[in-house]
Formats: C-alpha cells, structure tokens, sequence
C-alpha cells in the first residue's frame, strides 16, 4: 500500500516515491497537476482546484496525500457527525454499498465516540481490491490506502473480516500516530531514520483498537473478536523472542530491519506484543474500576494533552497518563509488559477470568516441536525453542535427512535420545539430540468459561459491548 503504479486502467501515486524535495522549503504550499483522461476520476485527501489540478497546504501533507485516478473507480459515501467518509474501491468488490456503509457507520460512529471528535472534515478510504492475495494498509492525513485481495474472496466472511479489520485500524491511525505522534517524528525527518520506543503505542495500541471497536460496535461477534485475539496470543507464544526482548527494544529496532525476521530470539512485533500489551492495561483499569474507566480514558488523555495540537509525546508521557487514569503506581507493568520480558500468562492468568474468559496453555500436536523444541518445514529446522536441548546442537537450516539411520520420518522423534543426520549448508552431520523435559513451544489459548456469575458477565459485556449478547 505504500506503492506507486501505473498501467491502461489506472494511476496509483504515492508522492513520497516520485517527488525530491528541499529541505528548506517544505513549508511551501504545493500545487499538483495531472495530465489524465478526460472521463478519469480522482480519489484523494488532496484539496481539489478543478477536475486535474489538486493542491497540498505543504510538502508533508503532499507525500502524506496519496491518489488513484481511474475511469472505474466506485464511491460509496457516509456522512458522521459533521465529516464526510469516502470509501473509493478500484477492481472488483462483492460487497453493496448498503453492506459497506451499514459495517462502516457502526465502527466509525464509535471511534469517534471514544475519541470525542474526528479531526477531519473529509476522509478517504483508499482501496485496491486485488485479484491475487494481498493485504497491506498505510495511514495517511485524512486517507488511507488498503490492498486486499484475491478480491473474489471478499463475498466470503473470512476475508471480508481481514478488510474491516485492517480498515478500522488504519482509521483510528488518523488519531494516534497521525497527529497523536511520538516526538521524535515532530517534524518527520525524511533524511534520517526517525527511531522511538512507543511502537507499542502508535502500532499496538492501534492493533488492539481495531479489533475491539469491531466487536464494540457488533460488526464482528464474540466468536470472531475471541478468534482475532488468539491469533494474537499465539503469535506472541510462537515468538521465542518473548523470553528475552522487549516491545520497547523492539520498537526502536524496527528502524534497523524493519519487518524482517531479524536475528533469531531477539525480534517481537511491536503490532503483536503491544496489542496484548494494550489489552493487559486496558483489563487492569477496568477490573480496578468496575468498566468505569478503561484505556479509552488513557487515549482521549493523551489526545488532549499531546494530539489536539500534535506537540508530542514521550515514552514517560504515555506513562504519566496511563497512571492518572489508573490512579495509582503501574511501575511493575511497565517494568514487566513494555520494557522488560515478563510472561503475559502472569498478568492475563488473572485478568482474563474476571471478564468470564479462561487462559491456558495448547500443547502442540507436533512430537518434535513439544518435545525436541524443533519447528520443521519440508524436513529443515524453521525454529528452536530457547532453553531447549536441540538449541545446544541444532542449527536453524538444519535440513534432517535421517532418524537414527532410518529415512526421515517424523513419526521416529520419540524416546528421550534421538541420532539426526542433518545437512548444514553442504557439510553431512550427525547429531545425537537429547528431549526437553518441558512440552517446549505451548500456546496460551482464551476461550469462554461456562457458568460465570452475574459480576463477571456484566464485566464482558462492559470490555466487549454489542458483540455479547
């Protein structure tokens, strides 16, 4: 989403692709003109001059304004308190505007709710509706570009779940990190890596948000938004680099290897582990306060205090609010949850049975990876569980080509010692591998416990809102 492109049937631009600029005058209004087909229409946050020309107060509101132009764009529009909501589809969607705008309404009309106001008069959702698989969203001013594909898909609930998802999050994105933004990225510095350690709040809580206002506002059941937030939790648990590396660390990182896997044990999404880490917060505040308070409070304080005028903030700023929301000492979950590797289980083992949900672990299925603590794909080790005995021999890359001496077969990693020939890169190697004693790469699963008083229905119902019935 965050391409530029260009074929017969349309323009795609993202400006910060094509556009050099001057440091010294980025200030400086822009004026855009097009050279386009007379029946192409234009769908940007970009203030519109006439049917071609569009023009951009500054250079960072030109690059952070991308725009297609196609002669088979489709609109579909909603209007909310005051602001107009553009949702611009090109390719195919299944999907009718009444179905769109109902799903829309709903998580929009919350979010602003939540926030107190949307900070635009105009918004654009910008969608290229792919025909090969695809999913990719990036926030912008007052717009967002999403690609999702295979678009034929869409008519089915599985994927049309991923494009409200990702279209709620990228929305409350207009907010938090749009102009609710980390100090270091005040103003943005095109000419130098912009690194902070608050990923976890402008991507986790963000992450966290779009899923929840989905469930708070009944687009997604109780069912989906528990199937959404187990997906969470085990790619947290999947992770090894949980045990050893912060969020915090990690989001400073992100700078260096961006998405990549990065060194092994060392790499945690600051989208996943803050999601979880917006959640734990979110809990605490509403079991100490009984639903009257919650991470909303957290997110309006820090609007008002830093977004409405976009000054700033800091880690200890975010820190400083969530404790006067809190009204009381939270040094042990930052210490814990945003800058050390404390396990999640200990704080949602608690948490997450007081709003009627049990938390416990999923052995996996695998004999090698429970087992061995060895992750396999077409015979080549993927991943080593830490503190297992196979991470003291074994290498990830490692392609198995035997079990003791017999052809490879996973069926054959049982008993306590087992003989690997393994290939590593190019050298023949056998390698006598111990079992772990701990059921090595567990999952910490939620689901709903039956039977829960009437004190802890009303307290899901006051998490999750519309979605419980």
């Amino acid at each position: 989403a965050g391409n530029t492109w260009l074929d017969d049937e349309q323009v795609y631009i993202n400006f910060i692709n094509c556009c050099i600029y001057d440091p010294s005058q980025m200030e400086q209004p822009c004026e855009v003109r097009l050279d386009l087909p007379a029946d192409y229409i234009i769908a940007s946050g970009l203030r519109s001059i006439n049917d071609h020309t569009l023009m951009a107060p500054n250079f960072y509101q030109l690059v952070d304004s991308p725009l297609m132009a196609s002669r088979s764009l489709r609109l579909v529009k909603y209007v909310l308190n005051g602001s107009n909501f553009n949702i611009w589809l090109q390719g195919y969607n299944p999907k009718s505007d009444a179905e769109l705008i109902k799903d829309f309404s709903a998580f929009t009309q919350l979010q602003v709710d939540v926030m107190h106001e949307f900070p635009c008069k105009d918004y654009h959702f910008l969608f290229q509706c792919l025909p090969y698989k695809h999913y990719h969203g990036v926030e912008h001013w007052n717009s967002t570009v999403i690609t999702i594909g295979p678009s034929a898909e869409l008519s089915e609930r599985k994927l049309y779940k991923e494009f409200l998802g990702v279209s709620s999050h990228e929305l409350f994105h207009t907010w938090n990190v749009i102009r609710l933004r980390p100090k270091e990225m005040l103003p943005y510095d095109f000419q130098q890596e912009n690194y902070h350690e608050t990923g976890f709040v402008t991507e986790g809580v963000t992450t966290y948000y779009g899923d929840l206002f989905l469930a708070r506002s009944g687009v997604f059941s109780f069912d989906e938004y528990l199937g959404e937030l187990n997906k969470l939790l085990k790619r947290h648990y999947d992770n090894e680099g949980r045990k050893t590396y912060s969020v915090a660390e990690s989001s400073f990182d992100l700078w260096l290897d961006g998405y990549e896997k990065g060194i092994p044990g060392r790499k945690l999404s600051i989208y996943n582990e803050g999601a979880l880490a917006a959640l734990i917060l979110d809990l605490m505040i509403r079991v100490k306060f009984s639903n009257d308070k919650s991470l909303d409070d957290v997110m309006r304080l820090m609007w008002a205090r830093h977004g409405q005028h976009m000054s700033g903030y800091t880690y200890n700023d975010y820190k400083a609010a969530a404790t006067s929301v809190f009204d009381g000492s939270l040094e042990d979950y930052f210490n814990d949850i945003i800058s050390g590797h404390t396990p999640y289980e200990i704080y949602l083992e608690e948490l997450l049975p007081k709003f009627g949900l049990s938390f416990a672990p999923s052995i996996p299925e695998k004999i090698e990876e429970r087992t061995f603590g060895i992750r396999l794909a077409n015979e080549m080790i993927i991943d080593i569980a830490t503190d297992s005995m196979a991470e003291t021999a074994l290498s990830i890359g490692d392609k198995i080509l035997k079990v003791n001496d017999a052809g490879f077969d996973a069926s054959l990693l049982v008993g306590k010692t087992v003989k690997l020939t393994v290939n590593r890169f190019g050298r023949e190697l056998e390698i006598v591998v111990n079992s772990s004693s701990d059921n090595c790469f567990s999952v910490y699963q939620a689901s709903s416990l039956t039977g829960t008083d009437k004190q802890t229905k009303e307290m899901l119902k006051g998490w999750l809102a519309k979605c419980i019935a």
